[in-house]
């Protein structure tokens, strides 16, 4: 496996990881959309620009509702969902 190849595994995992646990933290929706932007990157080295706009897209969806997410407030409080 060649350093890009692995850089992008390493970004996409990052994102589907981030991904599970944006119900849980608002720290986790910044780690989503900074994963974005590496994916993003790694769709533009790679060639496959087509996936570094769309990441890269989403990389500011998720910055703004990290944005505009309380502090210091789960969207899980105050729900009867057990995890």
């Amino acid at each position: 496996m060649d350093p890009l190849t692995l850089f992008g595994l390493v970004a996409v995992t990052a994102m589907l990881v981030a991904y599970a646990l944006e119900e849980r933290s608002r720290w986790a929706v910044l780690g989503f959309a900074a994963s974005c932007g590496l994916a993003s990157v790694y769709g533009f080295l790679s060639g496959a620009w087509p996936f570094g706009l769309v990441e890269a897209v989403w990389a500011g969806v998720a910055l703004r509702r990290w944005a505009r997410r309380p502090a210091g407030r789960s969207c899980m409080q105050g729900s009867s969902r057990r995890i």
